[in-house]
């Protein structure tokens, strides 16, 4: 009788992995046992993590424990608090907004109040730090917490007893009628709610018995969940419709595919794009794109083609690390090239500015080796980097943008109109009848243009005549934008904006003649003009 053992040897990686973890394993040992100082051990093995994931990939990333918690509240759609925004501007807390059906607004709470007390700690002039000011309002759903906040300049201190309560986070900013056929949808990620979100909107606008046409604007959404991705797209494609594929070297290819629920799988469509667009919402124009379904519309997108999973450590910490590329149906590969690494990598929207792609369609240089055919009109598009739309828009091509931009970042542009706002709540609720009779009939005082340039020289902000009376218009709507929202809420503030957006005007340009937008989706251009 023969007695065969099966010994099981592990796979040469395997042995790789487990022979570094033995070296690294001494490496930290010799350090506690022999190092000349003390050392902290964990602090060296979190600086270890770091350092090997960015040697991978620029989305592969290290989540300290402390940091997990707060990573997943605008992914997971709602954290427990007062439910404010808030802003410190001059070692001053500000609302900013309150959340709709919120506690804070239950309460009375209103934006631009300043909190200078909480829970008997006063916390004006004190240099508080955002992290502080998260940790002291946010708390178990049912508890208390005490403020004291001051209104207006000449008044005493209004002292609010709020209990905390569950917050919902919206990913849905705007939803309304642009004029008489076309729609509006704007979402800021996607999350666990955004497909209900989205699914109430669009139920809504269907209410206007002229509602044909949807503008999706996706400008700036950095992502989110893969699952509302897919079902963000399912909204618009027919049943068993490809709508993306992962795969990796250790993960099979996976196919997602669009259900028979779409609600919006007739009409037409645009989806707005820009270089703040990625993931996910590369997903989705990437499947509307490949499946002619709809126009892209604005500049190319971010190029974000990577999937990350979280992977659990030991001490509570995470790691998201990529596992796979994801493609949409026509087989393009969105990521954009990480081959120089991850600070080259980062440079990106530098290098699109100072190369011109963000000004011409001409200077966009895509790779003619990846090159693909939409799936149904036989269009040509490209892999490589990104989403390209399909009617390209520039931005303003002009450097007297640069005194606007600096009052915005400076926070110039923010605290003059709150304090307006603060003054002056009063007097503009009672004067106007709703939002259209103050969109049509507020203006903005030309002395708060006057205050914002006195603070500007206040800051040393170089200008001059040409670019203040650039600054003029802009000024001008976004103080209106800014006081919208807080007497109207959030959606108000993109009613204002979007008035004379160029990138929806040109989308709402190719909306107005059906055979402008078939010819657009039954076009073959060929716009590559080199390799990335």
């Amino acid at each position: 009788m023969v007695i065969v053992f099966l010994l099981s040897v592990p796979p040469v990686h395997a042995q790789g992995v487990e022979t570094s973890m033995i070296k690294y394993g001494r490496l930290m040992q010799l350090i506690e046992n022999f190092y000349v100082d003390t050392a902290n051990i964990d602090k060296l093995t979190e600086s270890a993590v770091v350092e090997v994931l960015g040697k991978l990939d620029p989305h592969s990333v290290y989540i300290s424990k402390d940091e997990v918690e707060e990573m997943n509240e605008p992914l997971e759609g709602n954290f427990e608090g007062i439910g404010i925004s808030f802003n410190i501007l001059r070692d001053t807390l500000r609302v900013v907004t309150t959340i709709p059906g919120g506690p804070s607004e239950k309460a009375g709470l209103l934006p631009g109040d300043c909190i200078v007390v909480i829970d008997g700690k006063p916390v004006a002039g004190t240099g508080l730090k955002n992290n502080e000011v998260m940790k002291m309002l946010r708390g178990e759903k049912g508890t208390q917490v005490k403020l004291k906040i001051k209104r207006q300049k000449d008044a005493g201190l209004l002292s609010f007893t709020i209990v905390r309560d569950k917050i919902p986070i919206y990913s849905l900013d705007a939803s309304y009628m642009l004029n008489d056929e076309s729609g509006y949808i704007k979402l800021n990620r996607f999350s666990a709610t955004t497909t209900e979100e989205f699914s109430e909107a669009i139920k809504k606008l269907k209410e206007n018995p002229d509602f044909k046409n949807l503008i999706l604007d996706l400008r700036g959404n950095g992502g989110g969940y893969l699952k509302a991705a897919i079902e963000m797209a399912d909204q618009f494609l027919g049943p068993q419709h490809l709508v993306v594929y992962t795969k990796g070297v250790h993960e099979s290819r996976k196919e997602y595919k669009s259900s028979a629920l779409g609600e919006f799988e007739e009409g037409r469509l645009v989806v707005l794009i820009d270089e703040g667009s990625a993931s996910a919402s590369e997903i989705v124009a990437g499947a509307i794109q490949d499946w002619d379904r709809g126009i892209i519309v604005g500049r190319r997108s971010f190029g974000k083609g990577l999937v990350q999973q979280p992977f659990p450590l030991t001490d509570g910490s995470i790691v998201r690390l990529t596992t796979a590329h994801y493609y949409t149906p026509s087989g393009r590969g969105i990521q954009k090239p990480y081959d120089r690494g991850v600070d080259e990598y980062r440079k990106d929207y530098l290098n699109r500015f100072e190369s011109g792609e963000l000004f011409t369609r001409d200077s966009v240089h895509l790779d003619k080796r990846q090159s693909f055919e939409t799936l149904r009109n036989k269009r040509v598009v490209y892999g490589g980097g990104g989403v390209m739309p399909d009617i390209f828009v520039p931005i303003d091509t002009s450097s007297n943008y640069k005194f606007f931009n600096l009052l915005a970042r400076q926070n110039i542009l923010y605290s003059v109109s709150m304090d307006y706002m603060i003054s002056n709540r009063e007097e503009i609720s009672n004067k106007y009848k709703g939002f259209d009779d103050f969109n049509e009939n507020f203006e903005v005082p030309g002395l708060l243009i006057e205050k914002m340039i006195h603070e500007a020289d206040k800051e040393k902000i170089e200008k001059d005549q040409v670019s203040v009376d650039f600054a003029r218009p802009l000024i001008l709507k976004q103080v209106k934008a800014l006081l919208a929202r807080d007497l109207y809420g959030m959606g108000y503030y993109y009613r204002v904006q979007n008035q004379d957006d160029d990138v929806i005007r040109e989308a709402l340009n190719v909306l107005k003649e059906r055979s402008e937008y078939e010819q657009l989706l039954a076009e073959k251009p060929d716009h590559a003009t080199g390799n990335l």
